[in-house]
């Protein structure tokens, strides 16, 4: 795989409260990924990116929300997000170019 497969597949990070807790106690880390993104694809897309090691990786499909508007039902899309188990003494920093 090469820099721009990668970068394709891995869209974003993904922050939010419960991913921080999680993190902090697991050492992982959750990422927007592209919708036909499978495990071994993630794995070596995140080791080639960030040049860490990963012990595991779990994926969940985010269902699209029904929402409201005016008196109009719409539905937002759904999307797929993939949490990345570092290993130990492993870190991404978000902060820093790739």
């Amino acid at each position: 795989m090469n820099l721009e497969q990668a970068t394709k597949l891995i869209q974003e990070p993904y922050i939010s409260e419960k991913v921080s807790f999680v993190g902090e106690k697991n050492n992982q880390v959750a990422f927007k990924v592209a919708p036909d993104a499978t495990k071994p694809e993630i794995k070596s897309a995140i080791e080639k990116l960030f040049k860490v090691e990963v012990t595991g990786v779990s994926i969940l499909n985010v269902k699209p929300k029904i929402k409201r508007f005016r008196q109009r039902l719409g539905k937002r899309s759904g999307w797929k997000k993939a949490y990345v188990m570092l290993a130990e003494g492993n870190d991404i920093d978000f902060t820093k170019p790739i």
